[in-house]
């Protein structure tokens, strides 16, 4: 059974930083294209990072452009985001994502694979 697991999630005060963290169990990790989605409580989910599997290539919300950066260690099949200068509309329940291929935007129908979440809380 193929699993991501998130962690590195917490409460924070404006203007700091976290780094989460996503562990898959998949087999051909390093074929995958991995993302990290983000859903407040009332509001849609929305894709904030993609790193392409092919070409290593990277894509951002606007809202998170220069504060957050998505990376991975194929070797230890493990996907981050690090996030920086947060802010109190990045509260969210952040999930990994995991799709076959080339994705060409965050379309979350893309993502085969989903984590349980881990909970980011930014205070004011």
């Amino acid at each position: 059974q193929v699993q991501l697991v998130e962690s590195g999630g917490g409460s924070v005060q404006a203007g700091g930083s976290l780094r989460l963290s996503c562990v898959a169990s998949l087999g051909t990790y390093y074929s995958y294209s991995m993302a990290w989605f983000r859903q407040a409580p009332g509001k849609e989910r929305e894709g904030v990072a993609l790193l392409r599997a092919v070409d290593g290539s990277s894509i951002y919300a606007d809202s998170v452009k220069g504060r957050f950066t998505i990376s991975r260690r194929n070797t230890e099949k493990t996907l981050y985001l690090q996030i920086n200068n947060l802010k109190p509309e990045d509260s969210a329940m952040y999930y990994c994502a995991a799709a076959p291929g080339y994705p060409d935007t965050m379309n979350p129908t893309s993502f085969i694979k989903w984590g349980q979440g881990t909970q980011v809380t930014v205070s004011s």
